[in-house]
């Protein structure tokens, strides 16, 4: 509704009043200038600087505090759901960090992608926030030859400056041809360098299905859009040659043949050419955590291996991750790793281990975990949880109160997080289901849904 005009009267009172503020203004400004010296002795000392300070904290002061027992008889009925199937899991009190309930917590489980918190939190604790990731092209060995050499960036895009991409803040592969057109050099061959990374490009217990199911590409030092062939596109296949496609992105940019590119090396004080840097490390672990993302997972699990002077090959980041993890006071015995996604059949977590890397992150001993509770997805609300939580009553009323990393494989439902309870208390929890039955997924969000429904005391 369009607002009413002001009357007359309207507009003679607040002439009078900004009359009298103006008269008073310009009185004060005298009696200061007068008496600049007085009045600044007069100025109390200026307060200390403020400081953040984030946490996880309980809402209000006057919470219940949940109690084992509480808890048990809370959850007792959600678990006796049979497609459930095998469930082990672990609630915390955010607070006190007391253990509230556990079933089976120390039984090695198959964890899915809630493996992608260890890869998340090892990173938090390793690298600067702000860490990127460079793909360069350098001089090759003969003339007219240049190499693509793949720094680890999986999220680099064909797409020209200006077009959505899969990745947010992706660099373009036009960016590195122009800037080689830049140096006058004349290009008639690419090739490209894929040495950064070591071992095998797909780990054990990776279906090679997944590739054209579009959960995964070999992993590669240097790729385009995470290997999708159609960036833009949820269900894209991906290539089963990202390296060699990334570098024939590149010889077309350069007007060389794209048949004609082929895997070489590159000494290392070659001369470069060209670099391009990826999103910061934050913007890509909050990729990674919300679209539930293989090739990302990877690739960063391999970052936290090069800081700690590992090779970058799937073993030497699963070693690197735990070992960041167990320096961080993680309980790390019976974990079985094969890759930093959680997407082989033969990984192996218990829920004390994953409870413990969310727990860690809300506790007050690793403030640079701290950033971890942001990156989890929001029931209800975004990444994997944005379209669940939301078809029962209990479940919308856990919608935007619990945070959690999902994982899913046949016969496996996983989530790994936090929630603040009925009575304002943060919990942190895993629930691990293997086995499970055809509505396993929809029983664990039920189940995980009590949490926010507890007060849990007595």
């Amino acid at each position: 509704m369009r607002p009413g005009r002001w009357r007359r009267s309207t507009h003679l009172v607040i002439g009078l009043v900004v009359l009298v503020l103006v008269a008073a203004v310009v009185g004060v400004t005298a009696v200061l200038t007068s008496s600049r010296t007085s009045a600044r002795s007069a100025l109390p000392e200026q307060p200390a600087a403020v400081t953040a300070a984030p946490g996880v904290r309980p809402l209000g002061e006057a919470t219940t505090e949940p109690t084992r027992k509480g808890l048990t008889a809370t959850l007792a009925a959600a678990l006796a759901d049979p497609n459930l199937g095998a469930l082990t899991g672990r609630v915390t009190d955010g607070v006190t960090g007391a253990e509230l309930w556990e079933q089976g917590e120390r039984i090695p489980m198959q964890p899915a992608s809630t493996n992608k918190v260890l890869t998340a939190a090892a990173a938090l604790l390793t690298l600067d926030r702000d860490a990127t990731l460079t793909t360069r092209v350098l001089a090759g060995n003969r003339p007219g030859v240049v190499v693509l050499h793949g720094g680890g960036d999986p999220t680099l895009s064909a797409f020209e400056p200006g077009r959505r991409t899969w990745y947010k803040g992706a660099a373009r592969i036009s960016d590195l041809a122009e800037q080689v057109r830049s140096t006058g050099t004349r290009v008639t061959a690419v090739q490209v360098d894929l040495g950064e990374y070591s071992g095998p490009t797909m780990a054990p217990g990776w279906d090679p299905l997944d590739i054209d199911g579009g959960d995964i590409a070999p992993i590669e030092s240097v790729m385009l859009d995470g290997g999708r062939t159609q960036p833009t596109t949820v269900d894209s296949r991906r290539s089963r040659t990202p390296g060699l496609d990334a570098g024939r992105a590149l010889a077309a940019a350069l007007g060389v043949d794209p048949a004609t590119v082929t895997v070489g090396s590159v000494s290392a004080d070659a001369d470069e050419l060209a670099a391009v840097q990826s999103p910061p490390l934050i913007e890509r672990l909050r990729q990674m955590m919300n679209d539930s993302d293989n090739v990302m997972a990877e690739s960063i699990g391999r970052e936290v291996a090069a800081a700690l002077n590992r090779p970058q090959s799937f073993d030497g980041a699963v070693q690197a991750v735990l070992g960041q993890l167990r320096g961080a006071g993680v309980d790390t015995a019976n974990a079985i790793l094969l890759d930093s996604s959680g997407l082989s059949v033969d990984n192996r977590l218990t829920a004390l281990t994953l409870d413990g890397v969310i727990a860690a992150a809300v506790g007050e001993d690793h403030p640079r975990l701290r950033p971890l509770v942001d990156l989890l997805p929001i029931a209800g609300g975004s990444g994997t949880l944005s379209n669940r939580y939301l078809d029962t009553e209990e479940g919308r009323a856990s919608a935007g109160w619990l945070r959690a990393k999902t994982g899913s494989l046949t016969g496996t439902n996983t989530l790994a997080g936090i929630v603040t309870d009925a009575s304002g208390r943060v919990l942190t929890f895993a629930l691990i289901s293997n086995n499970a039955g055809p509505t396993g997924r929809t029983s664990l969000d039920a189940l995980a849904a009590k949490l926010r429904s507890c007060g849990c005391g007595g």
